[in-house]
């Protein structure tokens, strides 16, 4: 027996119907319904009569009916006590500079609103720093782009991003369609983060993949740095969207590459569950729960949630 299968019996007996309370609970009809058939079965008794009209408990229904509301309000107290108790303590967080500037700020307000006594540190650092940071214990999480993880690490596929062709609107060469080809981009001048750097291994990937070689005019391995080059007109780069965050939508101008595999994925990676204090586990269901709802709001842009 399930806790859910107790909440879905009393809406249905708060609405007398199978279809209003699957619309409440957000479930189909036949979801709905298999479960109750699979309460009674285990309770090996019938607890609903089913009419054309509606539903109708039965004797035993409206017996369990009464147990099940105190079940389910001794549950919610039970969480109350919970939440009342303020969990405390300290989590340090990496994040990538383009990545710090779509989840930071929204991250730091949910988690002073769910654990206003959790401190967070946040560190703004390339992923390859960073990786090195959470092997060294200096780190409890971080937002990673590549997948090689150490054997004591947590890794849990978050989103993945789509790359853009950045660069200022008068930049000669820039594409103009709603989208372009990688083997389009030869000869724009381009400036992108050094050979180390997680997104460029990325990149050379998939020019080597488009048989091109990119016209690479500069490399910059600072965010702040690199799209102020490209925002004066040095070049373009290809970055996810998220690194145009901090500018103004007018600035720049973003073309999303075509190809299927030019895509970032974001990794949340933590130290190995028994190696996490409750602080850091709170604050890794936080991050999801913050970056799902920036996606799925469009304020992370062509960011789509991992399927898994």
């Amino acid at each position: 027996m399930e806790l859910r299968q107790l909440r879905y019996f009393v809406k249905v007996i708060e609405f007398g119907s199978m279809g209003r309370a699957a619309t409440e609970l957000g479930v189909v009809t036949s979801a709905l319904s298999q479960q109750i058939s699979r309460l009674e079965s285990e309770l090996s008794t019938r607890l609903l009569q089913r009419s054309s009209t509606g539903v109708l408990p039965t004797d035993a229904g409206v017996a369990f009916w009464r147990q099940a509301q105190l079940v389910l309000r001794h549950v919610d107290e039970a969480g109350r006590a919970a939440q009342q108790a303020r969990l405390s303590g300290h989590v340090s967080v990496g994040l990538a500079p383009s990545t710090a500037a779509v989840l930071g700020l929204p991250l730091m307000r949910a988690m002073r609103v769910r654990y206003p006594d959790v401190r967070l540190h946040l560190i703004e650092n390339l992923s390859g720093h960073l990786t090195q940071m959470l092997n060294a214990r200096q780190l409890d999480l971080a937002v990673l782009f590549q997948s090689e993880a150490a054997r004591r690490w947590s890794v849990m596929p978050l989103l993945d991003e789509a790359l853009f062709v950045i660069g200022s609107a008068a930049l000669p060469g820039l594409p103009t369609g709603h989208e372009v080809r990688l083997d389009a981009l030869g000869d724009l001048p381009l400036i992108l983060p050094s050979g180390p750097h997680g997104l460029r291994a990325l990149l050379n990937q998939s020019f080597q993949r488009a048989g091109l070689t990119p016209h690479v005019i500069a490399e910059i391995d600072g965010l702040a740095l690199l799209m102020d080059a490209v925002c004066a007109g040095l070049g373009a780069t290809i970055q996810p969207g998220s690194a145009a965050a901090r500018l103004p939508q007018a600035a720049l101008r973003l073309v999303p590459l075509a190809d299927d595999q030019a895509r970032r994925p974001n990794l949340l990676v933590s130290l190995s569950d028994d190696e996490l204090s409750p602080a850091a586990l709170a604050t890794r269901v936080v991050m999801t729960d913050v970056a799902r709802t920036l996606v799925q709001e469009g304020r992370w842009t062509g960011a789509r949630l991992h399927e898994n």
